[in-house]
């Protein structure tokens, strides 16, 4: 039975390419199961005969945040369906474990429960992070203090009960890029949480930098269909012990349909990052020659999401799209536009939200897998619905602008 199945690959397995991890990783065991595709578990509860051996295995969990051995014993504590999918990321990133939740924004909130449960409640943090990242660490909602820094101010903030540095690279929504070996070296002993959402692990593994936690909102490339909601955190197996914990005392879980939907994401998540991101590195060059962009941002390391700034009035590029979805989110097959300092950021104050480069004229886009000549044709008549943009000297040429 799959549920007696240990979803962990055997300690033999020889080191693998990343396109091969995502399409082989938490499926090790199916051939000698006789299966070809994931099972899905979608019990809540699990039957034994054997109440005191039940105990014992309770016990253990609750002292240990171990995974139990054996068939599951509730949908809350564990699932082998979001079992396979937590070994697939933890195997992408280079992780020893990896921990899903119902969300990014659960897993983040387990992070922070975990360290303040150690005492350790302050958290060093660099904007622009996502918006609800910022305020929950901003509105102290889960009892935690934040210190808002730059990256050279960070081993400055850090005191004796910071428990977390946190950054986001590239940043949402200005693409923003932070040197992570060197923010690592200046955390010195605080583990440094790195969300990889944007780049995922096909453009960078933090862990191989020295950060210590990597999280993911999994609702963006990891699914990548917009159709499924999850979030995950990779890190060593003595913390991720601690997240089951709190995961099965908050009840953030995700559930099993879902972790068969980003199970499935993984395998084709090299090729949809590389694919997109190649279209998004055509359109920032022609968005950069064009007289009605003032400014476009992209990352030095490339990637799927372009954020840019217009002359004209940003709401009627959302209103005028018509193959380009406008829309909150990113990282799917179809591509997506919004206005940032309107929805993504609009739960930042506003002068945090301009200090930290988030324009009331950004627009960020996530480029999908449709033909770029296309999505030019659309941004191009959205762009042509806005007021004619001031002339442009001919030394002053829009540049597009890597990191900070």
């Amino acid at each position: 039975m799959d549920d007696e199945v240990s979803t962990t690959p055997p300690a033999a397995t020889p080191p693998r390419a990343l396109a091969t991890e995502a399409v082989h990783a938490g499926r090790d065991d199916l051939a000698s199961l006789g299966l070809h595709a994931p099972p899905i578990d979608l019990s809540t509860t699990y039957p034994s005969y054997d109440s005191r051996a039940e105990a014992m295995r309770i016990d253990a969990f609750a002292a240990t945040g171990a995974r139990p051995d054996g068939p599951p014993v509730y949908a809350r504590l564990d699932n082998p369906t979001t079992g396979r999918f937590e070994t697939a990321l933890a195997r992408l990133e280079g992780a020893e474990s990896a921990v899903a939740f119902a969300s990014g924004m659960a897993a983040l909130s387990a992070v922070l429960l975990a360290r303040a449960g150690q005492g350790l409640r302050h958290v060093v943090a660099v904007r622009p992070l996502y918006g609800c990242s910022d305020h929950l660490l901003g509105a102290g909602l889960l009892g935690t203090e934040v210190t808002w820094t730059d990256p050279a101010g960070i081993a400055d903030a850090i005191r004796p009960d910071t428990g977390l540095v946190m950054i986001e690279t590239p940043a949402n929504p200005t693409l923003a890029e932070i040197d992570i070996r060197a923010v690592a070296h200046a955390c010195g002993t605080v583990p440094l949480l790195v969300d990889n959402t944007f780049a995922t692990p096909v453009l960078q593994r933090p862990l191989e930098e020295g950060a210590r936690i990597v999280l993911h909102s999994a609702t963006k490339y990891l699914g990548g269909h917009g159709d499924v909601m999850g979030g995950v955190v990779a890190c060593d197996e003595e913390f991720a012990a601690v997240l089951r914990q709190v995961r099965f005392a908050t009840g953030g879980v995700l559930h099993p349909l879902a972790g068969y939907l980003l199970l499935r994401g993984l395998s084709t998540l090299p090729v949809r990052v590389r694919a997109a991101s190649a279209s998004a590195a055509e359109l920032v060059r022609r968005l950069t020659a064009d007289p009605r962009v003032a400014r476009v941002h992209y990352p030095r390391i490339g990637g799927a999401m372009v954020s840019f700034e217009v002359y004209g009035d940003p709401h009627r590029v959302i209103a005028g799209v018509r193959l380009i979805t406008p829309a909150v989110s990113l990282g799917s097959v179809d591509s997506l536009i919004q206005h940032p300092a309107s929805i993504s950021h609009r739960i930042v104050e506003e002068g945090d939200r301009r200090a930290s480069g988030v324009g009331d004229r950004l627009l960020r886009m996530s480029v999908g897998l449709e033909d770029v000549e296309d999505l030019w044709a659309d941004l191009c008549q959205a762009l042509s619905d806005g007021p004619v943009p001031p002339a442009r000297k001919a030394d002053q040429p829009v540049r597009a602008s890597a990191g900070r």
